[in-house]
Order: structure tokens, then sequence, then C-alpha cells
């Protein structure tokens, strides 16, 4: 799995599995004997996109490393209904024990790779790409936005230390804090905010709520503009209005909020370069996913 730290994320595993109390799973111990040994397969029961298929074998390994894992299929394959996936041979209590924090996380993060492939589908032939946001579970950040990227989305922020987003709670702040100490404009904290921004020599983007905030931004150029919750006919207008201005370096254009599978095309074809969805991640359906005995 690129670009994941192996291991924060076994240590994730082991919260995991102490949450569930593999170790004390007193079904197996109760009706199983210490000594029996089964095969079982990880079976797709609806088709979709693996991702986490690492992370179940570490996973099984974790809590019994005696127990034999073959995977079937790599991260970022298609899956077929019925499709075996992986396969675990050893100790029937140890599977057992694993067997759901393993397919939950498979589970989950197919699901996000799996939603992300389908809006990636629907702009395909535009110039949009499909971004991630930070709505993401707590200590699962890595891995969801790991499953994005094998979907076929891209990552925006990892964290709020990695890039400046200006948003509209920043500029209300701004100016609740400077009330009774002049007459600035929203143009003007929109300017000023910019201008400070970009002092720390970082990338920045500035969150913008209607045409009178974009054209504010777009005086001073920060490194893309966010258009917030914006219809179809102003975001063709914002594109527009950037292709007419002379600037060596354009802003990026990115549109967030309200973004469906129903419009994501019709929004990617009004020429915008970015779109983020906070559902890849935030309510993406779990693949449906089994064990079965052989």
């Amino acid at each position: 799995m690129p670009s994941l730290n192996r291991k924060a994320i076994q240590s994730l595993i082991h919260v995991a599995l102490r949450e569930d109390q593999a170790r004390r799973d007193t079904t197996s111990h109760t009706v199983l004997p210490p000594s029996l040994r089964i095969r079982a397969r990880v079976i797709a029961k609806s088709p979709g996109i693996l991702a986490g298929g690492p992370l179940a074998v570490w996973t099984f390994q974790t809590l019994d490393r005696s127990l034999r894992c073959t995977r079937h299929i790599r991260d970022g394959a298609s899956l077929k209904r019925g499709q075996a996936i992986l396969t675990i041979e050893g100790r029937a209590r140890s599977i057992f024990a694993a067997e759901r924090t393993a397919l939950n996380v498979l589970g989950h993060l197919s699901g996000i790779a799996t939603l992300t492939h389908q809006y990636v589908q629907r702009v395909r032939g535009t110039h949009a790409v499909i971004l991630d946001t930070r709505k993401t579970l707590p200590g699962l950040r890595q891995l969801e936005k790991y499953a994005v990227r094998i979907g076929g989305g891209q990552n925006h922020r990892g964290s709020l230390a990695d890039a400046i987003l200006i948003k509209t709670n920043h500029l209300n702040a701004l100016r609740r804090g400077t009330s009774g100490k002049g007459q600035a404009t929203r143009k003007g904290f929109i300017e000023t905010a910019i201008h400070t921004a970009k002092k720390s020599g970082r990338s920045v983007e500035i969150e913008v709520t209607n045409f009178q905030e974009f054209l504010a931004a777009l005086n001073v150029y920060p490194n893309s503009i966010l258009l917030d919750n914006w219809s179809i006919p102003n975001i063709r207008r914002a594109v527009r209005h950037l292709s007419l201005v002379a600037c060596h370096l354009p802003p990026a254009l990115e549109v967030s909020g309200g973004v469906t599978l129903a419009n994501v095309r019709a929004i990617a074809k009004t020429g915008i370069n970015r779109i983020s969805i906070g559902r890849l991640t935030h309510s993406a359906p779990s693949l449906d996913l089994s064990l079965r005995v052989l």
C-alpha cells in the first residue's frame, strides 16, 4: 500500500481488534476445539473496486501470525459478484476472531474506492478531476484517502497544515474582530486575507459564495478559488470570465457542495478544474463482502 504509514496502520489494527475483544471470542472458544484448522475465503457479494486487500491480510496475521493468506486480486481491480478476494488457512478460532474487523475495513475502503470510481467515470473526457475532502472518520483519514486514490480520485488537503484554505467563516471571524474599527468591505476582507496568506509561501485557496466575491478573489490571484454551492450557470459564468482574464498563472477553479452522481458531469462540462466531494468518504456505502468456510 504505497505512501501509507505501515506502523501507524498496524497500530490502528491492534486498536480495532482490542475493541472487538478478538482474543476473547466467547463463541469460538466455546464450540470450536483449539486444534481445528480450516480454509476460508473472502467473497465479493456485489460488484465494485477493491481497496484495502493488504490491510485485511495484516488484520488476520496481526491476530495470528501462523495464518496463511493468499490474495487473489490487487487493489484497484474491478470485482464481480461472487469473486474471491482472499483465502485464509489456519486455526479456525483465529480466522473467526479477526473476520469482522478485516471485513469491516475492507468493505469500507472498497466502498469509498467504488463510489470514487463512479464519479471519475462520470467526468471522463472533461478537464475536471475528482477530489476528496477532510470529511473523514477520526483515525481513518490516511486509509480513506488511499481508497479515494485507488478509485481514481485525487487527494485534497491531508490536514490543516498542508495548505491554506480561507473559508467563509474565516472571513466572518475577521469582520467580527474588526467591528467598530472601520468600514472594511467584504471585498477588502477577501483581498487582505489572500495577501496575508500569500506571504506564507504556501498554496492559497479561498472559498467564495457569489460572483462579487469571486471577482474580489481573482483581483489578487490566489492559487485556487473554491466556488461553494454555486449553480451550474454561475459556475459556467466564472469559468468564462476567467478565460478572458490575462494572467500567466490563472487560479484553478474548484467546485464543492451539492455534487451528486446525477449532476457531476454537467458540472464538469462547464470547464471547471476540480470537483471536491465530501460524500466520497463520509457517505460511501460499504461494499458487501462475506467470509465463507471452504
